[in-house]
């Protein structure tokens, strides 16, 4: 049973990021190249704008800001599952080498599958989905021991190699493509939010709907999994079938995140860190907080970056990297 004050706490925490939120939302809709007035976002919003404002709102501003919105609540979930069921806190999906693998997937197909541009933006993430997939079984099969089973320190560390050797793989996979494919690889790569349209939000939109719930319904199964094996065992916990599903999870909605937002990494490990700082480790508690922390920290990241340069600004991607970086070699060093 969970303590009273620590779900006081947990509420208290969770408004004051929704308020966090909202109020970040409401300065990226104003700042930008064609910056609107925050007296005019109101009338705007409501269908009362002139064509200008409601043009820059609607199909430039607000597609991009739910986007990042929705891929960090996503990175946030997918690293709080593989910190889980690896039970290790350096655990990430962009460092482990699942990005990496959606990333080659996406490169396939851009650069050597005829696009429909009706069916291109929904057939993203599914791509990514292939290719994450097919790297995590990999990094599994390589991880797995007969006599010790599946050693989370040597899946980080798998994970780790698979993601370097897939990051070499696209660079050799777009050194002889064109000009124009190799621009969008190499944004892609920088973690440049490129799918900024509202098409990209329901391509994306459905894997959170679906699988955050499933998430918090098996938090039960990764507070057991995130103690000794023996422990898990002893309360009848079938180990390996949770944490093939639950990196199912993981890997699903990381590919479905960096389909439209590019390589982005470092969200997924410190968003559930701070999560843990605040509330403690139960994930009922600190899931729906790193969440939320997780949207911010790349809202944030982007609205920043492409505000503090005049003309193509900085990827969110390298913005997160400016802060995740320092951040992982201090918990390297910690533990």
């Amino acid at each position: 049973m969970i303590h009273p004050s620590l779900l006081r706490k947990q509420r208290i925490i969770l408004g004051s990021l929704f308020a966090l939120i909202i109020v970040t939302l409401v300065i990226g809709m104003g700042l930008g190249y064609a910056s609107l007035s925050y007296d005019r976002l109101i009338p705007a919003l409501l269908g009362q704008g002139t064509f200008k404002e409601e043009f820059v709102l609607f199909s430039v501003r607000l597609p991009r800001i739910i986007i990042t919105l929705l891929a960090g609540m996503a990175l946030a979930l997918s690293g709080a599952i593989l910190q889980g069921i690896t039970r290790n806190d350096l655990a990430d999906p962009g460092i482990i080498g699942i990005n990496s693998g959606a990333g080659v997937a996406v490169t396939v197909f851009f650069l050597f599958f005829p696009i429909d541009s009706g069916s291109f933006v929904y057939m993203l993430p599914l791509v990514a989905f292939v290719g994450a997939l097919l790297t995590a079984i990999l990094i599994y099969i390589f991880a797995y021991s007969k006599t010790e089973g599946m050693q989370p320190v040597r899946l980080v560390l798998i994970g780790v190699g698979f993601s370097m050797a897939l990051s070499g793989a696209m660079i050799v996979l777009i050194s002889s493509a064109e000009r124009e494919k190799v621009d969008f690889i190499a944004k892609w790569l920088a973690g440049n939010i490129w799918g900024t349209d509202w098409p990209f939000i329901w391509a994306l939109l459905p894997w959170l709907v679906v699988l955050l719930p499933f998430t918090l319904y098996k938090a039960n199964r990764l507070n057991l999994l995130s103690l000794s094996e023996p422990v898990a065992i002893g309360v009848g916990v079938s180990i390996e079938k949770e944490r093939i599903v639950l990196l199912i999870t993981a890997v699903a909605l990381a590919a479905s995140a960096v389909s439209v937002t590019g390589g982005i990494t470092f969200i997924g490990l410190m968003a559930p860190h701070m999560a843990k700082a605040l509330v403690g480790p139960r994930n009922q508690l600190f899931i729906p907080i790193a969440i939320l922390i997780g949207g911010w920290l790349l809202v944030f990241a982007d609205t920043v970056g492409r505000n503090i340069m005049e003309s193509a600004g900085i990827p969110a991607g390298i913005m997160v990297a400016l802060i995740g970086a320092p951040y992982f070699v201090y918990l390297l060093l910690k533990k």
